[in-house]
């Protein structure tokens, strides 16, 4: 697939088209971390790859297997140009935000993945149901494209779903059945979310969205944000949520707000 760097005033938009990189590359967390503190956007992207192996951005990781991520963080990081030099530039990045970034990040480019985080672990956790188990998983890849991959290929997806879900807190456990969970979000990872949304075409509205409800948060709980998340001011006049910007980009906001601390 094309990498989706947009040019012009053209909004970045999340990823539609099913992909099977989650079976290469799953949250990445160390390997993205690196990536933003360290990528020039001004190095073509087809040159990268060259330049971080031969500098050592990800350790000892091979020239093949640097290729391989390198287009994974061009989906994931570079489409959102704002996000990525917002990144680049604050540098330091607390390590209790990292899984959350690369978690958003993820589902931007990623729709299972989306659809897996921020429909099916939902859905089972508003239904009451408390854990998951790969097998399940498994046949709920095979639904959405049927016949499309083999039963091992389902099986490896699920695999790699689950294990990417518990690095960001979602899934406690390695083996069936696995708990579900809702990680403690931070106020900042609310408001990076938010102001990425703002500016990025994505299924949904700013109030209701796979992004959030991977957070627990849908139209009711979006309500009760008020005035937790830094950045942001959301009100409730007659039925109607208004919401007051206080920085003008997610670039000034991050600049402001850096890990959490204006």
């Amino acid at each position: 697939m094309r990498s989706r760097v947009l040019e012009g005033n053209v909004r970045p938009a999340e990823t539609t088209t099913v992909h099977t990189r989650i079976l290469r590359c799953m949250l990445a967390l160390d390997d993205s971390y690196s990536y933003w503190q360290r990528v020039e956007t001004a190095v073509p992207i087809g040159q990268r790859a060259r330049v971080a192996f031969e500098c050592r951005w990800f350790g000892t990781k091979s020239e093949a297997r640097i290729r391989t991520l390198m287009t994974d963080m061009a989906e994931r990081f570079d489409a959102y140009p704002e996000a990525l030099a917002m990144l680049h530039e604050v540098g330091t990045v607390p390590a209790q935000l990292r899984p959350f970034i690369c978690h958003i990040h993820t589902q931007l480019s990623d729709p299972i993945y989306r659809h897996f985080t921020g429909e099916l672990l939902p859905t089972r956790r508003a239904q009451g149901q408390t854990t998951i188990d790969r097998d399940g998983v498994a046949r709920w890849v095979d639904t959405l494209e049927p016949g499309r991959w083999s039963a091992s290929t389902c099986v490896k997806f699920a695999s790699n779903l689950l294990a990417t879900a518990a690095d960001v807190g979602f899934v406690v456990g390695k083996k069936d059945p696995r708990k579900l969970t809702i990680p403690a979000i931070p106020d900042w990872i609310l408001g990076y979310t938010l102001y990425l949304l703002r500016d990025t075409q994505v299924e949904g509205t700013l109030e209701s969205n796979p992004y959030l409800r991977s957070f627990g948060i849908d139209g009711n709980a979006f309500r009760r944000l008020g005035a937790r998340v830094p950045g942001v001011r959301i009100t409730e006049l007659g039925g109607v949520i208004d919401i007051n910007w206080q920085e003008s980009s997610l670039r000034d906001w991050g600049l402001r707000y850096r890990g959490g601390n204006p």
